[in-house]
């Protein structure tokens, strides 16, 4: 914005010539939020890369230094001039004084100054051809900061806008405002005659959260820094920054203090360093040092833990400490860099669901995983319930994210879980293949209409299914694998779909055209049906349907005690089917008709 606003000062183009007709000075509103104690080291920042790569000029003004327009411009001709002189000290309260010289504090002086500086430049580098890419442009612009515009009077802000505009066609000054709040209040402290004079262009920030969570991604999600905060301390922290100041100063102050509380007062501090440090400041752990580790509750647990031999070399012998203490350490950095991949996976999940049950923030879900075991929480069983409503475009997607996430780790711990995966995500396009045949081939079928049924609605479903499934087999297997237990959930799901596959290859429960086998485990018959009900299943249909798979390839039987019989066992078989899927929670009994059960998956009509 400014290398294009002093552009067209500096070619005089048809546009600079258009805005110069009706004054406008070129304006930037910078909309920094309310955290207005990072405000100073933002456009102090700004400042450095302005004077570095655009101008030279460039003021800063607070509303506290600037009561009046005498007091602005003293304070803005001190710093373009690098002379910093306060009014007080000076005879005449509109001047400032230049080595021997005393400058009045007056626009046309700034014009002036401007101009003589300017020729004295170019009269120095005639030769030097300027273009956008060199330092500084030959007639570079003047920035003014007002860094709390919100804070200035309206008096002062309309009293230098409109003597500005009258020298904008021989001052090529550019106002950055900084707000914290809207910029709708430009036009609440400026009237519209003098708002009229800007050109103005709003710029946005990031948001000061967004600031937190990078920093907290960088410092604390990585296994490249080994200081760790714990869950209350980091609560505490962040506490402060949402419900005080929004500061990220702040935050980083506190980090800070952490940082030196922990290495001033803790005597093991030694020890948390890289790990290419570690064998050597354990070796040289002091016999006292070693009596402050066994003091540790954590690791007295672990001496709890071992078999007696161990527990007493673990007591007594310091050099055998040493030696578990290296090995348990390398454990420890090992395991942060599985959980920070981990934790990154999980998020690629998490934060697409509605209502963000484990948050929106990585490190909100980081934060819930130092307080509790996450996967015993409500929150996380809630997250598994949404992540079944997940389609399949999104899945494969979040399976693909997981996968880089994983390859980019630097342990082997994951060669096996990116494998898996991998296989995941050719199963679902083995799948979705299968599925356009299957429509094929039931097109060209109209026997067995009530197995039949089923399977055209498994080819629209069957997609879903399996794809919650692999979603729920990832969440239980990959993360508590690391955060620690192997799930079943991807497996359950193709075996209830797919029994011939987990039967050896049983050819006697496969079935052309996609249908059902009645040598297939209840369960699975059962399963499939479900597929192809809605939201509510009626258990009558459902039985019947059942017991129509479980009979295709029975003869009829005239015998009517025979007939009954075997209709009580097929009750029964249906009744421990169903409840079998109710205790893997794919049903649950119905609170709106006594006579059906709820889908608790997602994929019915």
């Amino acid at each position: 914005f400014l290398s294009r606003s002093h552009s067209d000062f500096q070619e005089k183009t048809t546009k600079w010539t258009c805005r110069m007709k009706f004054r406008e000075i070129p304006t930037a509103a910078l909309i920094l939020g309310v955290n207005v104690t990072d405000h100073d080291l933002t456009f102090r920042g700004l400042s450095d890369v302005l004077q570095d790569s655009i101008t030279p000029y460039v003021a800063l003004l607070e509303a506290k230094d600037c009561p009046g327009i005498k007091n602005l411009m003293q304070k803005l001709m001190g710093q373009l001039m690098n002379c910093d002189i306060e009014v007080d000290s000076l005879e005449d309260e509109d001047c400032v004084q230049v080595s021997q010289n005393r400058i009045r504090c007056s626009m046309p002086s700034l014009v002036s100054w401007y101009e003589n500086v300017t020729k004295k430049t170019d009269s120095e580098t005639p030769s030097k051809k300027r273009n956008s890419s060199s330092r500084h442009w030959q007639s570079p612009p003047v920035v003014v900061i007002f860094k709390d515009m919100e804070s200035f009077t309206t008096k002062v802000l309309q009293d230098f806008i409109v003597i500005s505009s009258q020298h904008i066609h021989e001052l090529p000054l550019v106002l950055i405002f900084g707000i914290a709040t809207s910029p709708m209040i430009i036009h609440r402290l400026l009237p519209h005659s003098v708002s009229s004079l800007l050109c103005i262009e709003l710029f946005q920030s990031l948001s000061c959260k967004e600031h937190l969570s990078t920093i907290v991604d960088k410092l604390l999600l990585t296994s490249q820094f080994p200081f760790k905060l714990g869950e209350k301390v980091l609560q505490v922290l962040i506490n402060i920054f949402l419900y005080h100041d929004f500061s990220v100063q702040n935050f980083i102050k506190g980090f800070q203090l952490c940082i030196v509380e922990h290495f001033y007062s803790q005597p093991l501090s030694v020890l948390c360093c890289h790990l290419v440090d570690l064998k050597k400041r354990v070796y040289s752990l002091s016999h006292d040092q070693c009596e402050n580790i066994r003091r540790l509750p954590s690791f007295r647990r672990y001496v709890e833990k071992q078999e007696s031999g161990k527990q007493i070399a673990l007591l007594t012998n310091d050099n055998f400490l040493k030696e578990e203490t290296e090995k348990l350490l390398e454990d420890l950095h090992v395991y942060h860099e599985n959980y920070v991949s981990i934790l990154r996976c999980l998020h690629v999940f998490t934060s697409s669901l509605p209502k963000y049950p484990l948050g929106k923030q990585i490190r909100e879900l980081h934060c819930a995983c130092l307080e509790n075991q996450v996967w015993e929480t409500e929150e996380y069983e809630s997250s598994l319930q949404l992540a079944r409503m997940l389609n399949k475009t999104d899945l494969v997607s979040m399976l693909q994210q997981c996968v880089e996430i994983l390859m980019s780790s630097s342990g082997k711990e994951f060669d096996k879980t990116v494998e898996k995966l991998k296989e995941f995500l050719t199963q679902f396009q083995n799948l979705e293949a299968s599925q356009e045949r299957d429509v094929s081939v039931s097109s060209q079928k109209e026997l067995q209409k009530k197995t039949d049924l089923y399977h055209l609605q498994k080819v629209r479903n069957s997609r879903s299914e399996v794809a919650g499934g692999v979603l729920l087999g990832f969440f239980n297997s990959t993360l508590l694998i690391f955060l620690f237990v192997l799930g079943w959930f991807f497996s359950l799901y193709y075996q209830l779909l797919l029994p011939s596959i987990f039967f050896h290859q049983n050819q006697a429960l496969k079935c052309d055209g996609g249908g059902i086998s009645n040598k297939a485990p209840d369960i699975c018959i059962v399963y499939k049906l479900h597929l192809e009900c809605g939201r509510l299943i009626n258990l009558v249909d459902w039985l019947e349907a059942f017991s129509t798979v479980v009979m295709a390839s029975e003869e009829p039987n005239a015998d009517a005690a025979s007939s009954d019989q075997v209709d009580d066992i097929i009750h029964a078989r249906f009744i421990r089917a169903v409840s079998e899927l109710e205790l893997l929670g794919f049903i649950k009994p119905s609170k709106q008709k006594t006579d059906h059960v709820a889908r608790l998956t997602w994929g019915g009509c």
